[in-house]
């Protein structure tokens, strides 16, 4: 039952079944492991006096009189006085003609929505009306909150979950008996019930960690396999290091940091040493990791062997090749490099191929598509990928098979803790750039509320005039019945109206690539000035004229993501800034963005991130982007990620094969996983 498809289900067609499918959700199976992102607890009520703002909070009381109904414009606004011993509450609803009939002067009930402050203040907007009765049916439960797409509500797929969880396949459990007592993990079937619904916070916590565990589990056994594979291997490319590659280094107009030229000294090393590299390159955003990719595929190039270098986007393989170009042809570098992404015509992509099969070009650029089976590489002796977290360790293994033992670097611009970084890492060597460029001016920081937004417009027109660009990010798409927050789609026109004359234009991940390809092209050249987007433009291009960062809701964001968010300005030589708006009134939400506001350096961010954030503190926004993972989160998570870590070392220790009685089931398990993780590229 479990691998039908999702429109198998009752009430899902095929109409329905595709906006699943946008979210990645294509069979029961998949639906079970879609997670909730949050979940609405019902709480007692309050006493108005006690409400405090930005919060969605449940009161009690009488209505004072019959609600006002007033027009302006296309807008029905209700308004009533809810009183309690403690005080009174303005109430006010959107478009709900029908409550005026429903709510009369002296009725007690009980209403919950969000408490925001307005002219000095307290409302409570667009609440949920219920009798005493109706509330305490559901006081204390725990509601999930999905990830959505237009067209698909929270309570269509609420219902498809409920659905599918009767109509589910149990599963025997598969983690060793002695590692669920051990480590007081529920029982698989338990864990995926109630991490949908679960009947209180206690029990969701536990069956969290069991799935979180898991996830752990399977990765960290997928990379030590790897590990084992290519360990000390002997690399069929020793190279010889190049003079040409030293003479660039010194003509380049700006002198590599101490930190650079560290690592590239640590990359020349393992190239020349004839076993193969496998080494992770941590640079904080804007420390220079391309050129030294760069230098690497030039000393791979000067041997007679192809070097790839494998980016997440359309947009960043074309800025990355179009750099190289110009590099190489200001220097007179005689070595050919060539573009390869799947927007690519079907002739464009066969004169490519041909020409990489001939060897008449040496360095591959490109998105995931330079791992496509078509592609024949001719003595692929380097292969580079960038913001490797984005591809995963299957893809980066896929195009390691492409050459003889082929020697791998990994970038990552994502600050993680080391002692983290060499768990999720496990089978790279890791290098580190600590170090800004000299002449980089640091970023200027501030948090505000959102009373200042009129003046950071302001500050975005005087930028514009000055001939600069600037972001803006959202934290959704577009608006949701579930969740608070700024969205994209009306942001964009609302910031077309308050910056006339000024080209607005958005971007998310939900447009077709060809889209998302035309704003960002539209953006680095400068014909869009200011660019409203969601997380999406995190791995972006380098626009060094952009100089604004405005992050909307920051406090929906992880501190790692934020800063990486951050790095996409402060790249050319003017003075960049960035603008955090905070839309709560939160103190340990402020004491975070304060981290922010008073450090640039990535890893110090990290650190002090995982300081704050202490176990079970999982109501909070993702810490570290996509990680691979859908539910553990290395930052919150990081205890558990450690005690797996201990775990599958002892296992791999215990039965190296997982090939005793009470490992067959876990060691088809992990089969699964790996065909799985290589199944998704759809090669």
């Amino acid at each position: 039952m479990n691998r039908e498809p999702v429109d198998a289900l009752k009430g899902i067609g095929e109409k329905t079944g595709k906006l699943f499918q946008k979210l990645g959700v294509f069979t029961i199976g998949d639906l079970l492991e879609y997670y909730p992102r949050e979940y609405d607890t019902y709480e007692e009520p309050s006493p108005i006096g006690e409400l405090k703002p930005d919060r969605i909070m449940t009161v009690a009381g009488m209505l004072h009189k019959t609600p006002d109904v007033k027009r302006y414009s296309h807008i029905q606004v209700i308004t009533a006085t809810l009183k309690d011993g403690s005080g009174s509450l303005q109430l006010t609803w959107y478009n709900m003609p029908y409550l005026h009939s429903t709510l009369k002067a002296g009725m007690r009930a009980v209403f919950r929505g969000r408490v925001v402050k307005k002219s000095g203040r307290l409302v409570m907007e667009q609440p949920e009306v219920f009798t005493a009765e109706a509330y305490g049916e559901v006081i204390h439960s725990m509601q999930p909150i999905y990830g959505q797409t237009k067209g698909l509500s929270n309570k269509t797929i609420v219902r498809a979950q409920k659905q599918a969880l009767d109509l589910r396949r149990m599963v025997r459990d598969y983690m060793p008996g002695e590692l669920r007592k051990k480590h007081e993990l529920a029982e698989y079937n338990f864990a995926i019930e109630h991490i949908h619904f679960p009947t209180d916070r206690k029990e969701l916590l536990f069956a969290r960690k069991r799935l979180v565990f898991e996830e752990f589990f399977f990765f960290l056994m997928a990379v030590r396999r790897l590990k084992e594979g290519r360990n000390e291997k002997r690399s069929a490319y020793s190279l010889k290091l190049s003079p040409e590659v030293e003479v660039l280094k010194n003509s380049l107009p700006y002198s590599l940091t101490k930190a650079q030229n560290k690592v590239l000294l640590e990359i020349q090393e393992d190239l020349t040493a004839g076993r193969v590299m496998n080494r992770l390159i941590q640079g904080d955003v804007g420390s220079g990791k391309t050129i030294i990719a760069i230098l690497a595929l030039l000393e791979t190039a000067y041997n007679g062997y192809q070097g790839a270098l494998m980016v997440p986007t359309e947009v960043l393989a074309r800025q990355h090749f179009e750099s190289m170009k110009e590099l190489f042809e200001r220097y007179q570098i005689d070595k050919k490099p060539i573009l390869v992404t799947g927007s690519m015509t079907a002739k464009e992509k066969r004169e490519a191929y041909q020409k990489i099969a001939s060897h008449e070009a040496d360095i591959i650029v490109g998105t995931h598509a330079l791992i496509q089976e078509k592609v024949v590489y001719d003595n692929l002796a380097l292969v580079i990928t960038d913001e490797q977290h984005r591809f995963g360790v299957s893809q980066r293994e896929l195009l390691g098979k492409k050459g003889e033992e082929p020697h791998v670097l990994v970038m990552s611009a994502t600050p993680i803790p080391r002692t983290l970084a060499i768990i999720i890492y496990g089978d790279l060597d890791i290098s580190v750039i600590d170090e800004l460029p000299a002449d980089r001016l640091p970023i200027k920081n501030c948090v505000v509320d959102t009373g200042y937004r009129s003046k950071a417009y302001d500050f975005i027109k005087r930028e514009v005039a000055a001939g600069r660009q600037a972001y803006v990010i959202c934290p959704m798409v577009e608006a949701s019945e579930m969740m608070e927050g700024e969205n994209v789609v009306d942001y964009t026109k609302a910031l077309q109206s308050a910056l006339p004359g000024i080209s607005v234009e958005f971007l998310h991940g939900k447009m077709k690539p060809k889209e998302k390809n035309s704003i960002m092209e539209r953006f680095a050249c400068g014909e869009i000035k200011v660019l409203v987007s969601t997380t999406v433009i995190e791995v972006g291009v380098n626009v060094p004229n952009a100089t604004v960062m405005m992050i909307e809701n920051a406090e929906r964001f992880g501190l790692a993501q934020l800063h990486q968010l951050r790095g996409r300005v402060g790249r050319g030589k003017h003075q960049s800034y960035c603008i955090l708006v905070n839309g709560s009134e939160q103190d340990e939400t402020k004491e975070r963005l304060e981290i922010l506001n008073k450090s640039n350096d990535g890893f110090f961010i990290a650190s002090e991130d995982l300081k704050l954030r202490g176990p079970g503190d999982i109501f909070g926004i993702r810490q570290s982007g996509d990680l691979e993972f859908k539910l553990g989160d290395i930052f919150t998570d990081a205890n558990i990620l450690k005690t797996v870590s201990d775990e599958v070392n002892l296992l791999f220790q215990k039965d190296p094969e997982l090939e005793m009685e009470e490992h067959r089931e876990l060691r088809g398990k992990l089969e699964e996983y790996l065909e799985k993780s290589y199944g998704k590229l759809n090669l």
